[in-house]
């Protein structure tokens, strides 16, 4: 396998900083949460006219580029390292999946090609906070509890007699979910004989359909909390329960080594903006980053970014991986954000300060992908690292004799003893 980034991943990775470079200062990233859609709208057309990107993993076929996963995580990391507001992982890296896996042919010709081109957006509606278990990153995704299991609460599905489905229920924490024209619902179905998890297409206008963004921790990941009162869905493929959480945890692997990757470019950018503030800023008559203390800090920083940039690189090329590569990029988001917070001082804790936005990042998707330890867990699940094995025989030759020990309750004469 060759590793090495070929001449138009590097085009690419080089067009699309300098795209971010102008448009997504912080102070651009804050105005553009703050809208009704919750990203620029404008920024996010001239992203997929110009380079396709929601279209990387979309068939030539359905109008796509045709792109290896590989290229979305290399377009993740840029989007990263300014924590672009846009319904990229949303659409392009949790809905497009599941739709090209599961949709019917009629299905794949009509909703792939408005994706790929970015004038259809979509959301994964997972009901509770359980996208991390739907997407088996930190746990087996086997119908029960996170999609409603039969019990009060979550997201059930129904008949309506005429070959329809209605859906009822709630998802909260849904990615997007306020903006999205069209919502790929988790619900479960079928009573207790036959239990099973499908997901369902429901359109932005569908009658019953109430949604609601939520205040969040990280503004830059809008969320949603989706309401669904008897609402006409369409069944996404066939009515094949494995098939849906086989298609769910493949999407899952996938999606983990992208945000593995995202991470990596925000922890990067927290660095780099760290090294050059301790450049600048002086203290006691000397730059701060010629103290011996915090070059020893930002070197070892930069060993765990560099580190969790190699892992989730191997993860784009076998996603297999992505698991691990993703609680490495948190955990070295998670110390360059803090590193940023306390070595910019006073200003640094300050809740406006820009090192706030890659903190909040950083929280908010443990949260919500997360946590990490729970994600190495489950990777060393999968891989057996832990598995009970019985003892092996030991064989004993023949011309060795083996004493028998005496039972305790077992008389012992005085000779014997002796």
């Amino acid at each position: 396998m060759d590793a090495a980034f070929t001449a138009e991943q590097d085009e690419m990775r080089r067009t699309l900083r300098e795209i971010l470079g102008r448009h997504c200062g912080p102070d651009e990233v804050k105005a553009a949460v703050r809208t009704a859609a919750g990203h620029d709208r404008a920024l996010w057309e001239r992203l997929a006219r110009r380079l396709g990107l929601p279209g990387l993993a979309v068939a030539e076929e359905y109008g796509g580029v045709g792109c290896a996963p590989a290229d979305l995580a290399l377009a993740c990391e840029e989007t990263g390292r300014v924590l672009l507001p846009s319904p990229l992982l949303a659409t392009a890296v949790l809905a497009v999946p599941l739709v090209a896996a599961l949709g019917t042919a009629a299905q794949r010709s009509a909703l792939l090609p408005p994706l790929a081109s970015g004038g259809l957006t979509a959301a994964l509606a997972v009901p509770g906070p359980a996208l991390a278990t739907a997407l088996a990153l930190t746990d087996g995704n086997a119908p029960g509890e996170w999609a409603g299991g039969g019990r009060a609460g979550g997201v059930q599905a129904r008949t309506d007699g005429s070959g329809g489905w209605r859906l009822y229920g709630e998802a909260a924490q849904v990615l997007d979910g306020h903006s999205a024209s069209l919502l790929l619902v988790a619900a479960h179905t079928g009573g207790f004989a036959r239990a099973r998890t499908l997901l369902f297409l429901v359109r932005e206008d569908a009658p019953g359909l109430v949604r609601a963004r939520q205040a969040v921790l990280d503004e830059t990941r809008p969320q949603a909390r989706v309401q669904l009162r008897d609402v006409p869905a369409e069944l996404l493929g066939p009515d094949a329960g494995d098939a849906t959480l086989a298609a769910l945890a493949a999407t899952g692997r996938t999606a983990s080594a992208v945000l593995a990757a995202e991470a990596v470019g925000a922890a990067g950018q927290a660095l780099a903006r760290t090294v050059e503030y301790v450049r600048g800023r002086e203290q006691f008559g000397r730059p701060l980053g010629s103290f011996q203390a915090v070059k020893h800090r930002l070197a070892d920083l930069y060993v765990q970014v560099q580190a969790a940039r190699s892992a989730a690189y191997y993860a784009a090329w076998d996603p297999e991986q992505g698991g691990l590569a993703l609680a490495q990029g948190l955990e070295a988001l998670r110390a360059a954000a803090g590193e940023a917070i306390q070595l910019h001082g006073g200003i640094g804790f300050t809740w406006e300060h820009d090192a706030h936005l890659y903190f909040k990042r950083a929280a908010a998707d443990e949260l919500l992908f997360g946590p990490v330890h729970r994600l190495r867990a489950h990777a060393a699940a999968r891989a057996g690292l832990f598995t009970a094995r019985p003892p092996a025989p030991v064989s004993v030759p023949a011309s060795v004799s083996v004493p028998v020990p005496v039972p305790v309750s077992a008389p012992v004469s005085e000779k014997a003893a002796v």
